[in-house]
Order: C-alpha cells, then sequence, then structure tokens
C-alpha cells in the first residue's frame, strides 16, 4: 500500500486506502493542505489495490503531476510530485524506504515521549504489522492531529483515547461512528491487558504490555510454622574456642590394710640387715 504526503515531510504520511482519500483545506481531509487558493476538498485520489487515479474536484485549478497539468483521471505511480497552489505532495512506497520513519512521525509532539512500557501491534496488512509505542496518553483516529493518525475512510476523525495510569492501560471510545472493540466486543471505557485485541472500526491491534502482577508466581518463605529451621551459614564467623580442661591432681587411694604381712620373716630379717649395714658406712665415712 502506498503513501502521500509533504514532499519537505513537514507533516506525517498518509495511508491511500481504498476507496479514496480526499485532500483540501477542510480539517476533515486526511490530508490538510492549508494553503491559500485551495478550495475545502480539491482532490481526490481513488485507490484499488495499489493503483491509483487524481481527480481535480476544482475545474480551472492549476494542478500539476510531474510539472504537468493534470488530465481527467490521472494516473499516479510511487515518486510522483503532486503541485497544488504552490504546496509539493509526493507519493511513496514505504517498502523503498531507505531508513524506517521515525517514530515521532506519527505524533503531534516532535519530542520522543515518555515511556510506558505499551504500545499497539498493527495486525492489519495495510499497516505492516507496525508498532505503535504509547505515551501516558494518546488520541487514535482520522486527523493529522492525533496522536497514532489512520487514515481509514470508516475511522473518525477523534475515536479514541488510550490512557496508561499507574502503568495500566485504559481505552476509551470518543463517540465513534463504527465503536471501539475489546477482544471482539463493543466498549465504551474499559482496562486493556497485554495480549488483548484492541480493534478500532476495522482497524485491528495486539497489545503489547507489562505483565499482569496476578500472573506473577511469588516464592513463600518457610516459616517456623512448617517445623523447619533455616539453617545459617557459618561462612565467615570463627568458631568459638572449647573451654579449657582443668587439670586435677589424682590421688591414688592406699591400697587397703591386708590381713597378712607383705613379706615373710626372713625377708624382714634381710631388710634389717642391709639397713644396718647402709648406717654403719654413713658412719664411718663421715669419721
Amino acid at each position: 500500500m502506498l503513501k502521500i504526503r509533504f514532499k519537505n515531510k513537514k507533516y506525517s504520511a498518509v495511508w491511500l486506502v481504498e476507496p479514496s482519500i480526499s485532500i483540501g483545506r477542510d480539517r476533515s481531509n486526511p490530508l490538510v493542505v492549508s494553503a491559500p487558493n485551495v478550495a475545502d476538498k480539491h482532490l481526490v485520489i481513488e485507490a484499488e489495490h495499489e493503483a491509483l487515479r487524481l481527480i481535480n474536484l476544482v475545474p480551472g485549478s492549476e494542478v500539476k503531476v510531474n510539472g504537468r497539468v493534470v488530465e481527467e483521471g490521472q494516473p499516479l505511480s510511487p515518486r510522483d510530485t503532486i503541485s497544488l497552489a504552490g504546496v509539493e505532495l509526493e507519493i511513496i512506497d514505504p517498502k523503498d524506504e531507505s531508513t524506517a520513519e521515525p517514530v515521532e512521525s506519527t505524533l503531534t509532539n516532535p519530542r520522543t515521549p515518555k515511556a510506558t512500557g505499551w504500545a499497539l501491534k498493527a495486525n492489519h496488512t495495510a499497516l505492516g504489522n507496525r508498532v505503535y509505542p504509547l505515551k501516558p496518553s494518546n488520541l487514535v483516529g482520522r486527523s493529522s492531529e492525533c496522536d497514532i493518525s489512520l487514515a481509514a475512510a470508516h475511522l473518525s476523525r477523534r475515536h479514541a483515547e488510550l490512557s496508561v495510569i499507574d502503568g495500566v492501560l485504559y481505552v476509551r471510545d470518543l463517540g465513534s461512528a463504527n465503536g471501539t472493540y475489546l477482544n471482539g466486543k463493543p466498549v465504551t471505557e474499559a482496562r486493556v491487558k497485554r495480549g488483548d485485541e484492541l480493534r478500532f472500526d476495522t482497524l485491528s491491534f495486539g497489545v503489547i504490555g507489562p505483565a499482569d502482577d496476578m500472573a506473577k508466581t511469588t516464592v513463600r518463605a518457610v516459616g517456623k510454622s512448617q517445623g523447619l529451621q533455616p539453617s545459617r551459614p557459618s561462612v565467615g564467623r570463627t568458631a568459638k574456642p572449647a573451654p579449657p580442661l582443668r587439670s586435677e591432681t589424682v590421688t591414688a587411694s592406699p591400697a587397703p590394710s591386708a590381713h597378712k604381712p607383705r613379706y615373710g620373716t626372713a625377708g624382714l630379717a634381710v631388710l634389717i640387715a642391709l639397713t644396718a649395714i647402709v648406717v654403719v658406712a654413713l658412719f664411718l665415712t663421715r669419721s
């Protein structure tokens, strides 16, 4: 599918969707050209697949294609330039673009939007599975002033609003003619979750976002009520030394007295004799 845009890339490109889109000064046109001598609805581009035809609705006005005055039912091709009252438009094929169109081109505010973690991924082949990051507040519609501008014939100019509040995504229909649908059901205002299908008229989108907290599994700590005590790590601890053993003097108990003498009479006599000899020897030594 082809697009049309201002040649100076001042505004975002508009999809050339079937059956046709209009161009003029009126804000209801998918492509608004605010210039002198431009009628409220000046041109119509009919589309059938990728076959385009330009129709001038204001006879006598100077409309040119590639420098030549247009004829009735002028065919258009990619890279053609349309001149309308001094404003130049061009037909482009997104597949031929050397670099991807920046995210800011679909937004009114050229500054980088605040990241919310939410996005819409187009399911429609006409949008090429494009991903639209969401800001805290987003307007969706056919108007070029919307944050997400979609040039679909049956889409309202301000179709719906998407809001991210405390990390939760909500959608609100803005009284659109053909409705807003969540998972196939029409809604006026509803919470949107990751994986839902969000549809504006016939344009369907998959919702990309953070996981719901209820989907998380929490690990419960083992308590004392289950009879289990957590082991304490020993790393980094110094073992407490054992108290030294007390030295005790062990006194042998005296042997029980015997009823009979330990030595015989002969042994006693020998012991007395030896004692006498030692005494005499000591006495002689001293003398």
